[in-house]
Parts: structure tokens; C-alpha cells; sequence
């Protein structure tokens, strides 16, 4: 199969009521794309309206439902689920940067650990309702493990707090399969990138804006971490398999591993994205202040290859490309 084929469409949403949590976000604002896309009518819980996300410069913003609010205010969860008739729900809302989780601990536990509570325990209360919920994770979850590439049956150890809030999060939603049989499956994913992280922070999106910009790429850490990296599209395609099997008795309760399985440290992929902009003169400044993050992260998918037919189907060089084109159009 060539990065270019693309698989056939579902019809699996068209008509379905379906909520995403974190829509405004990067990830979030491709997923109700897609979501729109297949034909199903989406509800968008969003804390802040900002018009610089993908959700509000597509104008994707004017075909939804929007529902304002945060995780952290479970009526909210309730209402939005109760008064739109929502069958499906799409976690993703959440505090997703390290360093802000490292500063301000509690915002981020209060987002991702009460926010995810609020959220199952709402599902719970309309079981008439809801018939399947994919909570979006992270590689994070598993913390520092001595084998790698991490495996859907390794334990969950976070240590830092954005490690440990998503272990939480992981764990809680195993919890209310377990408990009370809430149709419920976990994707963990590694460092997704794409058109729309606004983080400039991020390796991706900060290096693409550097070199635009004729700077120099700047890496927090000493440039040896090594990272799953997978194309935001990837990784929708991914949720949406995710909603789709929930009804397989191997598919409900479990976790899945997403990942393109091609581990790179951070400095090959700022020399491949400095190669596509033809910007290589820009030496990347290493500043080397990465604190509490773990050296090594990456993930095997297999489970996703078996059971939900899951692939990565974009190529680095092809992904990257098409994210570079969408910086250059937002930032030139």
C-alpha cells in the first residue's frame, strides 16, 4: 500500500450524535473534520474560543453544536450529553504540555484526572444514551519502563505529573469497564504533530516557525530524546477505527497503541524538517533544560494492526510536507 491510498469511508457515523471533548484543540479540530466529513452531526465542548485554531479558521466552528464549558464542570458534561442526544464520545480534552503540567500541577490534574471523572461518571448516568467513548491518551501513561517499545500489557507508572495524571485518566476509564460495563476504549498515542499546534513550544510546529522565519531552531533538550512521531490524520483515522469496534467484545475496555513505529530522536527530526525547508545553514541551538521528561518513548502498534485494521499510511517526509504547507499558509 502507498502513502497515498487512502482507506474507504465509513458510513458507520452518518446521523450519529457525537461529542468531542477538546475540539478547539489541534488533534480535536481534525477529528471533527473528519467527523463532519463521514456525515456525523458533532457537539464541541470548548472552555475558550480561540480564533486562531484550526476548528474556528476552517470555519468547521459554524457546523456544529458548540457547548461551552469545561471537564471540570460535570453538569456541563451532563447537559451536553443529555440535550444532544450524544451516542459517541471523543475524549480529548486536556492539559497536553509537560512543562505547564511541571509548573502547575494541579490545573493539569484538575483537567485531565476530575475532567475525565466528570466525564465517565456522566456517561455512566445516561447509559440509555451512550453507546461508545474513546478516551484519548498517551505513551506518557506508561512512565519510565526499562523495555521499549512500549506494550498495551505493560504496567502504568507515571512518575511526573503530566505522566501521572494520564496514567489516571488510563486507569479510571479501565475502572468504569470494569465496574459498571461503560463501552469504553483507550488510545495512546506518542507525539502527534501537524497543521494546528499552536504550541510553539513543540519540537514540530517551533522548528517549522524557526526556520520560516530564518532562526534558528531551538531544542530544549540536549537532542538525543527519542520520540514517536505520527501524523495528526494518522492518528484520527486511529480514534474514528477506535469508535467503530466498540461493539467487539476485544475492542471494549482495552487499550491501543497508536504509532507510525518509527522512533527518532528530536535532532533527526529537526535535520529532516530543516532538509524539507531547505534551512540546514540554521544551526539548532541546544539549550539542554529539559527537566522531568523521560529520555526515551516509543510505542508498538501491533494490537492496533490486528484487531482495528490500523495503519500509519503517511510517510514522515510526506506528512511533515503537508504540515509545513499549512504553517507557511498561517504564518506567511
Amino acid at each position: 500500500m502507498t502513502t497515498n491510498d487512502m482507506p474507504a469511508r465509513s458510513s458507520a457515523w452518518m446521523g450519529r450524535n457525537v461529542l468531542v471533548t477538546g475540539a478547539s484543540g489541534m488533534i480535536g479540530s481534525w477529528l471533527v473534520r473528519e467527523l463532519l466529513t463521514l456525515g456525523g452531526n458533532v457537539v464541541a465542548l470548548v472552555r475558550d474560543a480561540d480564533p486562531q485554531s484550526e476548528l474556528y479558521r476552517s470555519h468547521d466552528i459554524q457546523r456544529v453544536r458548540v457547548v461551552s464549558g469545561s471537564l471540570e464542570e460535570i453538569r456541563t458534561l451532563e447537559r451536553a450529553i443529555a440535550e444532544n442526544g450524544v451516542d459517541t464520545i471523543f475524549h480529548l480534552g486536556a492539559q497536553t504540555l509537560v512543562t505547564v503540567a511541571r509548573r502547575s500541577p494541579l490545573q493539569t490534574f484538575e483537567s485531565n484526572i476530575r475532567g475525565t471523572y466528570n466525564l465517565l461518571e456522566a456517561c455512566r448516568s445516561h447509559r440509555d444514551l451512550v453507546l461508545r467513548i474513546v478516551v484519548a491518551s498517551s505513551d506518557k501513561a506508561y512512565g519510565e519502563q526499562t523495555n521499549l517499545p512500549y506494550t498495551e500489557e505493560m504496567a502504568l507508572e507515571g512518575r511526573q505529573p503530566y505522566e501521572v495524571s494520564k496514567s489516571c485518566a488510563d486507569m479510571l476509564s479501565q475502572c468504569f469497564w470494569t465496574t459498571y460495563e461503560l463501552p469504553v476504549a483507550v488510545a495512546r498515542c506518542g507525539n502527534v504533530y501537524g497543521g494546528g499546534d499552536l504550541n510553539w513550544s513543540r519540537i514540530v510546529p517551533g522548528t517549522i516557525r524557526s526556520c520560516l522565519l530564518g532562526e534558528r531552531p531551538l531544542i530544549r533538550s540536549d537532542g538525543s530524546y527519542v520520540r514517536d512521531y505520527t501524523y495528526v490524520k494518522d492518528v484520527v483515522a486511529g480514534y474514528i477505527k477506535l469508535g467503530e469496534h466498540m461493539n467487539d467484545p476485544q475492542v471494549a475496555g482495552k487499550a491501543f497503541n497508536f504509532s507510525a513505529e518509527s522512533p527518532l530522536s528530536v535532532l533527526d527530526l529537526v535535520r529532516t524538517i530543516q532538509r524539507l525547508l531547505e534551512c540546514e545553514e540554521l544551526e539548532p541551538q541546544i539549550e539542554n533544560t529539559a527537566e522531568g521528561e523521560i529520555h526515551s518513548q516509543y510505542l508498538r502498534a501491533e494490537r492496533a494492526r490486528v484487531l482495528l485494521q490500523w495503519e500509519a499510511r503517511h510517510s514522515l517526509e510526506l506528512a511533515l510536507g503537508e504540515t509545513i504547507g499549512w504553517y507557511r499558509d498561517f504564518l506567511l
